[in-house]
Formats: C-alpha cells, sequence, structure tokens
C-alpha cells in the first residue's frame, strides 16, 4: 500500500517561517547573530475538532478560525523574540520567560478578532462604494454584484501593492515565497537542501492568498442567489452569508489543490496563484534555510509524538550556505 504524503501548512513569520503539523506547530526565526531559534507549540486533541473536520463547508470555518488564532500565537512570539534580541544590543542579554499560557490565548482570541474585523470590512465596505457609485444608474443585481466583486478586488490589490513596497513587508514576503518552496519540494520527494529548494515554485494551490481570491469569487455567486430591497438589507445578506462564503470558499481551494494534477482542470487555481505574484517573492539562501530548519524540526517532533511545554524555545547555530 503506498502511503500518502501528510499536507502540511505553514505562513510566514517576522524574519522566519511557521509549519504545522498534526501534533505540533514550529515557528524557526533568524536572528541578528546568524542563530536560528524554534517556538515549538504542541497541540492537544480535541475530538470534537476533529469530528468537525469530517463536515464539509462546517469544516473550513473551524479551520479558518483555527489558522488565525495559531498564527497570530507565532506571528507574536517571533516578533517578541527580535524584540528582546533589539533591546539585548544595548543591554545584557536576559534568559527567555516561560511563556504564559492564559496571555497566549489572549493573542489566540486577539488573532481570530482581527480576521473576522478584516473579513467584516472587506465584506461590508465595497458594497457600501458601489450602492454610492452605481446604485442609481440601474436596477440589475447581478450586475451590481459584480460590481461589487471588482471594487473587493481592487481594493485587495491595491491594499498589497502599498504593503509590498515596505521593507518588513517585502521580507516578509520572501519568508512567504520559502514556505511554499520547502512545502513544494517536501511533496515533489525532493531533498531538502537549499539548492534544491531553491529551483522549486513560490507559489502553492493551498496557500491563504488563493482563499481570499476564491471568497471573492465565490461571494459574487453566492450574493446573486438573494434579492435585497435597500442598501442596509443588502449588507445583511452579506453579514449573515459570510460563513456560506468561507465554507463554500474553503472547500473550492480544496478541490483545486486535487485538481492541480488534472489537465484543463488546473487552471481553477490560477486566480489565486495570480495573487501570490504579490504575497510572495523570491527568497534568498538564508531564507529558505530557515524555512528548511523549521519545516525539519516539526517533522522530527510530529515523528517523536512528544508533548513538552508549550512554546518551548531551543537555539541552533546556522549552517553555511
Amino acid at each position: 500500500m503506498v502511503q500518502k504524503t501528510p499536507l502540511y501548512g505553514g505562513q510566514a513569520v517576522p524574519e522566519g517561517v511557521m509549519f504545522a503539523g498534526r501534533n505540533v506547530v514550529v515557528t524557526a526565526v533568524r536572528l541578528k547573530d546568524n542563530r536560528i531559534v524554534f517556538f515549538e507549540e504542541f497541540t492537544r486533541e480535541r475530538p470534537w475538532l476533529k469530528r468537525i473536520g469530517r463536515i464539509p463547508f462546517i469544516r473550513g470555518i473551524a479551520a479558518i478560525l483555527e489558522a488565525s488564532a495559531k498564527g497570530t500565537r507565532h506571528l507574536y512570539a517571533a516578533a517578541e523574540r527580535l524584540a528582546e534580541e533589539e533591546a539585548g544590543l544595548e543591554s545584557a542579554p536576559s534568559k527567555p520567560s516561560r511563556p504564559d499560557v492564559p496571555f497566549y490565548l489572549s493573542v489566540a482570541a486577539v488573532g481570530i478578532l482581527s480576521f473576522l474585523f478584516g473579513k467584516f470590512v472587506f465584506t461590508l465596505v465595497p458594497p457600501i462604494i458601489e450602492e454610492g457609485l452605481f446604485g442609481r444608474l440601474f436596477e440589475n443585481q447581478l450586475a451590481h454584484n459584480l460590481l461589487e466583486g471588482m471594487i473587493k478586488t481592487v481594493m485587495l490589490l491595491s491594499y498589497l501593492s502599498f504593503i509590498a513596497w515596505m521593507p518588513p513587508v517585502k521580507r516578509l514576503f520572501q519568508y512567504h515565497g520559502a514556505e511554499h518552496k520547502v512545502i513544494n519540494a517536501f511533496e515533489a520527494g525532493e531533498e531538502l537542501t537549499v539548492e534544491a529548494v531553491r529551483r522549486q515554485s513560490r507559489f502553492h494551490y493551498r496557500c491563504g492568498s488563493s482563499f481570499i481570491v476564491f471568497t471573492v469569487i465565490v461571494g459574487v455567486v453566492v450574493y446573486s442567489l438573494f434579492e435585497y430591497d435597500s442598501l442596509w438589507e443588502r449588507l445583511w445578506i452579506r453579514i449573515a452569508l459570510l460563513p456560506a462564503v468561507i465554507g463554500v470558499s474553503y472547500e473550492t481551494l480544496r478541490l483545486t489543490n486535487r485538481l492541480r494534477g488534472v489537465p484543463f482542470l488546473r487552471g481553477l487555481g490560477y486566480p489565486g496563484l495570480w495573487l501570490q505574484k504579490l504575497t510572495t517573492k523570491e527568497p534568498t539562501d538564508d531564507q529558505i534555510e530557515v524555512s528548511i530548519a523549521s519545516f525539519n524540526r516539526m517533522r522530527e517532533l510530529e515523528l517523536r509524538r512528544t508533548r513538552p511545554a508549550l512554546s518551548a524555545e531551543a537555539a541552533v547555530p546556522a549552517t553555511p550556505t
């Protein structure tokens, strides 16, 4: 029986990369002294979450919220460690403190709330703009929904294009590209060396950037199934249908990933790959090295299936590239 290749996810963090497995989440961050430090979080078994994971459409909502919480915790851990290093340049280095579990839970809650706030902004502002510009010109609601989707796309592309010019964000997008390259190399059965990973594409079908694109496309279709008589009714319909849009978009993302090897159907995922031209950049070799270190550490702990304390920190010297 052929063993199925596990599917792993990840994200970029300040000066590093996070990878998540079934039992552990690992973030690797490179410090200015060229060391790579790890933040390791072992996940607890949640039977109810596992049951939800088998329910189509519902599982997408749970997965996105869990990823937002998990990602925010590791973003904060990376930023905190870099801030400690900056402070250490002017004072004696301090021993890293043990993480406060309630505090990390509050950080996770902030991550979920931030995700929901962003979704509400990109869900409610476009119809308000569209109504103000085109509301009295014609009555075809399908055309209004299409214009709403176009406005949402312009807002998204403008925002990403603007922040991509900022040096810290550009480096974050480079680490995003390094994360994708490692996943692509692993799924292709390649050896995880800097040279082999560098040759891989910086785009990936399961990327969250693709999910964002699908929420725009799916939103136009779903919203067109419901009529409205006023702007307020239009906005309430968007809020009420937001879980449905997220759920359908998640299933669409999974479907395009399964079909990426099928001729004539792989194009279904192209809109998400096109957006990744903005959200990823070609990484440097040292950034690839950090991504490889994070992935290898995650895989090592996955195989051990041990459960040490939450978010323990370790450090290893960087190997030359």
